[in-house]
């Protein structure tokens, strides 16, 4: 599905008078709809108030919705992007802002859509088919800082209900945006296999990724229950980490892609591709990060209206 023949910044009061708002669902970083990570998008979200969006966010209850807003300077972004999950308001993540500058470039017809977002400015490069379709997206991601090892790494290893990887890497911290930590596991079917116990989870308020390296790249499985989130199909804002991650203690290459798995345990499949491009040093500490890029591809499955106050 296309996105359809709309435009920004048009809430229009309907026949009754009431403001009705238009929306879009996209399924992000998968090609197929009713699969991947859903997004809700409010084209404009002018004259609604943070709590109004969380109450929606809460009513459409995927793991983020989005509000597009008009940028503060329209010459450094095409759109300011709000991001809420069930749980608050996010600066950054991945999911939404792919699934968002997927349908600014339908919409605008661009091949580069920059975002204004909490967390500051992020473009996205799209690649588009001969007949000028939209056929992938990558995000140049905010570069993340690293936390060095988690102070509760025992609490939420204990929650897992299963052993990490008994030569894996450090759990350790990456925010950029949300706070990020990773535990390896030793083979896909260890993650698979994972039956967390969410309420001790949802004590500690990070974004847990739980990952092993496979012959096709990586799978992961991502569990935010402090944030609303239960268990996430597909996480853009963890993956460019993870690729740091890896990187950074020599698992992969500077400037080596992977290819994330994600969300097949939950009945949505997605599909992610990250990379991490800078130098190694003497030591993981030593790193140097230059760039990180997360890309995928979205389908736009549903247009509809909410009637807001």
């Amino acid at each position: 599905m296309r996105v359809p023949e709309i435009k920004l910044w048009t809430c229009q009061p309907d026949d009754s008078g009431e403001v009705t708002r238009e929306f879009l669902i996209a399924d992000v970083f998968t090609g197929t709809p009713l699969e991947g990570n859903q997004l809700g998008i409010f084209l404009d979200g002018r004259g609604l108030s943070a709590e109004l969006m969380q109450q929606v966010t809460r009513e459409m209850n995927f793991s983020e919705t989005v509000f597009f807003l008009p940028p503060n300077d329209r010459a450094q972004a095409e759109a300011h992007v709000r991001i809420f999950t069930p749980g608050g308001e996010l600066p950054f993540a991945g999911h939404p802002t792919l699934g968002s500058a997927w349908v600014l470039g339908e919409l605008l017809g661009k091949g580069t859509v920059t975002l204004q977002l909490g967390a500051g400015l992020v473009p996205v490069d799209l690649e588009r088919d001969v007949a000028g379709t939209i056929t992938f997206g990558r995000m140049s991601q905010p570069v993340p800082q690293i936390g060095g090892p988690f102070d509760r790494a025992s609490e939420l290893i204990d929650a897992l209900g299963a052993d990490p990887r008994a030569d894996g890497l450090p759990v350790e911290t990456y925010v950029n945006g949300p706070v990020n930590v990773y535990v390896e596991f030793a083979d896909e079917k260890t993650v698979a296999g994972l039956e967390p116990d969410m309420q001790r989870l949802a004590r500690v308020p990070v974004n847990l990724s739980c990952f092993a390296l496979t012959g096709q790249g990586v799978t992961t499985r991502m569990f935010a229950p402090a944030l609303g989130v239960t268990e996430d199909p597909a996480t853009g804002s963890a993956a460019g980490p993870l690729a740091v991650h890896l990187a950074r203690h020599g698992r992969i290459a500077f400037g080596e892609e992977i290819k994330i798995r994600q969300g097949a345990q939950i009945g949505r499949p997605s599909v992610l591709y990250a990379r991490a491009e800078g130098s190694a040093g003497s030591s993981p500490q030593d790193a140097t990060i230059d760039r990180v890029l997360v890309g995928g591809r979205a389908v736009v499955v549903a247009h509809g209206h909410y009637r807001l106050r």
